[in-house]
């Protein structure tokens, strides 16, 4: 089977390769392409161990930066390629999905990690009907997209390799005629020369609202269709497995976005552009049920001739005609034998009419009285038509897609996103200590010790005077203020679940959490929205179980969860922590603060939602998102998980419906199994114990490592960080502050950065060091098989090494010298070489707890996959060395000219490369 795959893979990949190469010749001349593929074999020779090759590799780069036209063209060429190869292994994994449905079926038993395979493994487990009501009813999954500051692909060349996927699939069909191949060849072509023409870089950065209608592409493409078709598999297993049983299912799966809400360092997210996002989103979703009800419109022709209709359809038809102007009335009485029509008629320009309506903004807009004034109106006219179905032998017609579209708009509404705001509570702060000495209230607000704070705003809270009136303070203030008033407004205008969650960025105390009450207040907010507080590095963490404790104990904290329903929502950072305390460290902080926010929720009688900030890369918490929640300890999952889903992570997950659809099964699958009967290790505590020692060991080691004076010179002159913000990749600044300081740096940009010069640190850096010195105090040599056995029996364990065998193999130390070469020798020295010896120590320390021969001996498939782009990816490396060494010495010189925005834009499409070529930004 294996083997099937892979003749299949390398045969699209050669399609594929082959068609590139002929664009090439046409595009660019028959030297060109011969030159790239010299650069390709020398560099695969230099990876094979021949020392000449890397000479003759620096020769050859020289001349094309000399002939930018050149080096560009080498760039996109193997840019290029590593977006096809993404293409062929997206759609083999397809495949591979289909032939594993058709063998479980001819089994008769559900493919693993499906609804279906969870339903069955619950029903095994002994789980009751009345036990799996309750687990639906509090069953929630949120996957919230967010803007990544490292994206780096443009909106049109999605679009087009988009098309060439759907071309690729069609070559897979096995009754093509020869005429059809020839077609389909062409069409190819014609896409690669739009492809090859496409500029993969932007002339300018991107605005948020370029962000927001790339993530409004991905519902669309993908998500609209897919949602509802997730419902029915969970409707369809429980109907199998529980025979005879009733359920209802509640609208567990929905969907989050932070972009145009996240305004933590990002000045470009103002209140106008959060209130732009929102109608973006409401203009999407409007669009889409205008397509699908003009679908119904074409579909549901049953005429009065043949069925009956229900009273209640007929008169709501009486209803919209008063409405309808006298020209569109005619157009109704050419389907006055068939009602379903004219009902969708009628539906169709009303939404119409809320879409115009919607493109107005909220302070100046009139009502129209065609307008739908909410989803509930949509969906009651859409109920009419299902009900009038149901009662007139049209039960068939109301399950299809007039059922779809309902669960649809039943999750999401005229909102499309629930739009989570958040802001670091630096500014609640500084707004509060401005709004409190302006109203006499205090004159050392941000002075105060905590608990007279934390007195005054619970009085504040409690007083019935309203705080602010008019916005006459800093600009900043007001607009933190008016913030809060705008989501009022779109509780008022879309619904209120157009914005349900506050989030405040580094919470380290009550009042943290108790001046966002205070705003939500005065804007009439107080039980309308969930304050989530944000804990991000490994104090935080450790503090976070305390802080809630006595935030629960907080008399009007406790008024604001009663009217929330005794629901609380905790966001727990994965990328800051990392940076603040490397990966094992700050992987066993994450996972012990869930277990103690759970014990401490539980005791307080509260409902806990954990939101993960994680995505990505490893060192922001990536990885297989099922395996990852399987991972995390059982009682902080009970049925409710909330994800961010982080940049190239969107495109990879979403941009094709059945690789989507896989995802999100395998998350519906691990969250229903996490949620009931999972058990813990016997040897959890000793292992615990296990954890925190060798935790610890890590995270001085990595402290040790970036608290050198010579790090943050290593940093700054080995990878690309500082001409991070001039690449246009996202909106957001790299850095909240202007400073040269990691602490400034904000998390993705540090692993951008560690990714692209292939040292990949923050998913390695200390475990081995931990390890290894943690087996050196074992005079009875008994540590290392019990750190195997916490390998066999502890999927936290598993996840953190086989999470680490990743990193170090996307990683490559030789590609990383390359870049070391940028510093100084005595920089070099004093960091490098610590990076090359811990980076062999934690491979050997890998393979002696998970006993395999080399890395990744568990996934193959992801094995051969690295293999087989590295010698793609090296030559991306060698010409971005060569392009920031001649990109600095520029600078260094004051020189900055046309040449310099063309080296700066061939440096961009060598991380836009690297990223493919590692499917990975950051």
């Amino acid at each position: 089977m294996i083997t099937d795959q892979q003749d299949r893979l390398r045969t699209s990949i050669r399609l594929l390769g082959n068609l590139l190469g002929e664009t090439i010749i046409e595009q660019e001349g028959l030297a060109i392409f011969e030159l790239e593929e010299t650069l390709r074999a020398l560099t695969k020779a230099w990876r094979g161990g021949d020392q000449q090759a890397q000479a003759a590799i620096e020769q050859m780069l020289p001349p094309m930066l000399d002939d930018l036209p050149r080096g560009l063209a080498m760039l996109k060429a193997f840019t290029t390629f590593f977006q096809l190869t993404n293409l062929a292994e997206e759609q083999e994994r397809v495949n591979v999905l289909r032939d594993r449905a058709r063998l479980a079926q001819e089994h008769r038993t559900p493919v693993r990690e499906t609804i279906a395979d969870a339903i069955r493994r619950l029903r095994d487990l002994d789980v009751s009907a009345s036990e799996m009501r309750l687990l639906l009813d509090d069953l929630l999954i949120m996957p919230v997209f967010t803007a990544h500051p490292t994206e780096s692909k443009r909106l049109a060349i999605l679009r087009r390799l988009r098309e060439i996927a759907n071309l690729l699939h069609s070559f897979e069909r096995h009754d093509l005629l020869p005429n059809e191949e020839v077609q389909l060849t062409e069409r190819l072509r014609e896409n690669m020369t739009v492809l090859w023409q496409s500029d993969e870089t932007r002339d300018r950065r991107p605005t948020v609202m370029d962000e927001v209608r790339t993530g409004a592409y991905y519902f669309e493409n993908t998500i609209f269709h897919l949602v509802p078709r997730i419902y029915e598999e969970l409707a369809r297993a429980l109907e199998e497995y529980y025979p005879g049983e009733y359920f209802i299912l509640p609208h567990f799966l929905r969907y989050g976005s932070w972009i145009g809400g996240d305004r933590d360092g990002n000045p470009f997210v103002t209140p106008d552009v959060t209130e732009e996002a929102i109608r973006e989103h409401k203009e999407t979703v409007l669009t889409f049920y205008n397509v699908e009800v003009d679908k119904l419109y074409h579909h549901l022709s049953p005429a009065v001739t043949r069925v009956g209709f229900s009273q209640a359809l007929l008169d709501s038809i009486e209803e919209d005609r008063k409405l309808a102007p006298v020209s569109e009335l005619e157009q109704l009485e050419w389907f006055r034998i068939e009602p379903y029509r004219q009902k969708l008629i009628m539906m169709f320009r009303r939404l119409r009419a809320t879409r115009a309506e919607n493109r107005i903004p909220w302070r100046t807009r009139v009502d129209d009285p065609r307008a739908y004034r909410n989803a509930s109106e949509f969906l009651h006219d859409l109920y009419l038509i299902r009900d009038s179905l149901n009662a007139n032998n049209g039960e068939r017609l109301a399950q299809s897609d007039l059922a779809r579209l309902i669960r649809a708009a039943e999750v999401f509404g005229f909102h499309m996103v629930t739009l989570d705001i958040r802001q670091h509570a630096e500014r609640h702060r500084a707004a509060l200590a401005e709004i409190m000495e302006g109203y006499g209230l205090a004159s050392d607000y941000t002075g105060m010790d905590e608990k007279a704070r934390v007195a005054l705003l619970s009085r504040e809270i409690e007083s019935r005077r309203p705080l602010t009136a008019r916005l006459n303070f800093s600009d900043e203030t007001n607009q933190t203020v008016e913030l809060f008033r705008l989501i009022r407004r779109a509780h008022e205008q879309v619904d209120e679940q157009a914005i349900q969650t506050y989030i405040i960025s580094m919470t380290t105390q009550v009042s943290n959490v108790l001046e966002v009450l205070l705003l939500a207040n005065d804007a009439g907010l107080l039980g309308k929205l969930d304050v989530a507080p944000l804990f991000e590095t490994i104090e935080d963490l450790k503090n976070a179980p305390q802080i809630m404790t006595e935030i629960f104990a907080n008399r009007v904290y406790q008024q604001h969860l009663e009217q929330r329903g005794n629901h609380q929502q905790i966001m727990i950072g994965y990328s800051d922590s990392n940076k603040d305390g490397g990966y094992l460290r700050a992987n066993w902080m994450l996972y012990d603060a869930q277990r103690n926010l759970a014990r401490v929720c539980a005791a307080h009688g509260i409902q806990l939602t954990l939101f993960h900030g994680r995505g990505g890369s490893l060192g922001r918490g990536g990885g297989r998102t099922n395996r990852a929640i399987l991972a995390q300890p059982p009682e902080s999952v009970r049925g409710r998980f909330k994800i961010t889903e982080q940049g190239e992570v969107i495109s990879s997950r979403y941009d094709d419906r059945e690789i989507a659809h896989r995802h999100l099964e395998q998350m519906v699958n691990a969250v229903l199994l996490s949620s009931t009967r999972r058990s813990t290790p016997a040897q959890e505590q000793a292992w615990s114990a296990v954890m925190d020692e060798v935790s610890s060991r890590a995270y001085r080691h990595y402290r040790a490592l970036v608290e050198k004076s010579e790090f943050l010179q290593y940093f700054h002159d080995t990878t690309p960080i500082d001409l991070i913000d001039r690449l246009n990749i996202g909106s957001r600044p790299a850095r909240r502050k202007k400073t040269a300081q990691i602490n400034d740096l904000r998390a993705i940009p540090w692993v951008f950065s560690w990714t692209q010069s292939r040292v990949n640190l923050p998913s390695w850096f200390g475990v081995g060091a931990a390890l290894a010195s943690w087996l050196e105090d074992d005079p009875g040599e008994t540590r290392l098989p019990q750190l195997r056995q916490m390998y066999r029996e502890w999927p936290f364990f598993t996840t953190i090494l086989d999470n680490v065998q990743v990193g170090l193999s996307i990683g490559d130390i030789a590609i990383a010298a390359l870049y070391a070469g940028l510093t100084t020798d005595a920089v070099r020295r004093a960091v490098f070489s610590e990076l090359e010896a811990e980076f062999e120590r934690t491979k050997q320390m890998v393979l002696a707890i998970t006993g395999y021969g080399e890395l990744l001996e568990n996934e193959q498939w992801l094995r051969q996959s690295i293999r087989r782009r590295n010698p793609y990816v090296d030559p991306l490396s060698y010409l971005q060395v060569a392009l920031l060494r001649r990109l600095r010495a520029r600078e260094a010189d004051g020189v900055s000219n046309e040449e310099t925005e063309q080296l700066q834009r061939a440096l961009l499409l060598s991380a836009n490369g690297i990223a493919a070529g590692l499917q990975n930004t950051g």
